[in-house]
């Protein structure tokens, strides 16, 4: 399988809400992309990771509640600027300014990751291919968790909603010392679609950044503070990082109400391939400004999947004529109303893919 198809002859509905869109913004004269909200979020979630990372290591507190706090608040900012800084720069929504996107985009490299295997995992394979097993990489957590019924089954699979959440804790640390690797050797990203050809920056650039990751939170410390007092900490810091990443993206995917596909031969999938992403993406959350701005409107999937050039600082407003064109349409519109509501029913399908056949 090297692609897959979508019935996008007469894509009636999109060309519809991508008008309205448009002209949502020429009406109000601003730009889809980022502005003053997030660079100020930008501000908050680096410089405070930053301050973090100094205090810990050069000015380490003597009291030991304090030192693993600043841990664990280390690893909510290195998610916070993965969904608020790196995803919106990555997908060139950041800024209308092509270097600023690239800067703002290689700050998953500091967090230990690749910008370069990340664009292709998720803005390609992810984006184009949501929910399609083979295909997006996202639902492929296999053998520990399985999302859906076209995946082999195992006897523990009927603990997956108990063990899950635990097991997302060790995502953000395998992601980074192991499936990146995994990709880089092998030169897949998924099962069915190989890696773009990688410059002799690239490569570079992907050395480098693991060296300096190793050595700004594995190395120093060690040397500053200890090799015990290090581990501790580096632990509890991307476990933070683990279960925050994997929940969120989690939540607008692997729920009771977002569908999955196996394609057949021919691989073609019979509607519009933004029906597919409204069929297979969830938001939850959209009133709670809170999650909105912790999350970089991760929360938003919906008009994310829709329109990934559009900065997420825009989607609450974006949102309102998304779901309008959708009930014109007579398209689900799918959303939780809270946080606790979305993460229990991506328990309950755990429970219920874990013992179906």
């Amino acid at each position: 399988m090297s692609s897959v198809k979508f019935n996008n002859s007469e894509p009636v509905f999109f060309n519809t809400l991508k008008d309205r869109i448009n002209t949502y913004f020429s009406e109000k004269k601003i730009k889809p992309t980022g502005d003053f909200r997030l660079y100020l979020k930008t501000f908050a979630f680096v410089g405070g990771l930053i301050a973090s990372y100094i205090v810990l290591v050069f000015f380490t507190p003597s009291a030991w509640y304090f030192s693993l706090g600043l841990c664990a608040i280390m690893g909510g900012l290195l998610a916070g600027i993965g969904f608020n800084v790196m995803h919106d720069g990555a997908h060139g929504s950041y800024s209308n300014i092509k270097w600023l996107n690239e800067t703002m985009g290689y700050a998953l490299n500091m967090m230990g990751g690749s910008n370069f295997l990340w664009k292709q995992k998720h803005n390609i394979n992810h984006h184009s291919y949501t929910n399609v097993e083979g295909m997006d990489d996202d639902i492929d957590i296999k053998p520990f968790i399985r999302v859906h019924t076209s995946q082999k089954k195992y006897w523990f699979h009927r603990y997956q909603h108990v063990y899950g959440l635990l097991l997302y804790g060790l995502t953000y640390l395998a992601w980074i010392f192991l499936q990146d690797f995994k990709k880089y050797f092998s030169g897949k990203i998924a099962d069915n679609t190989r890696i773009q050809r990688m410059s002799l920056k690239e490569h570079i650039i992907f050395w480098t950044s693991k060296v300096f990751y190793i050595g700004a939170f594995i190395v120093l410390p060690m040397y500053n503070i200890g090799v015990i007092d290090t581990i501790i900490g580096f632990s509890i810091m991307v476990f933070i990082t683990g279960i925050i990443i994997s929940v969120v993206f989690q939540l607008a995917h692997v729920v009771e109400d977002a569908e999955f596909v196996t394609p057949v031969e021919p691989m073609r999938i019979e509607s519009e391939w933004a029906i597919h992403q409204l069929n297979t993406t969830v938001n939850f959350a959209m009133n709670n400004k809170m999650w909105c701005w912790l999350l970089g409107g991760l929360n938003f999937q919906v008009e994310h999947h829709l329109f990934p050039r559009i900065s997420h600082v825009h989607y609450p407003q974006i949102s309102k004529i998304v779901r309008a064109t959708c009930l014109e349409f007579n398209i689900a519109y799918k959303e939780f109303p809270t946080f606790r509501s979305a993460l229990w029913s991506h328990l309950v399908h755990l429970k219920r893919i874990g013992v179906a056949a």
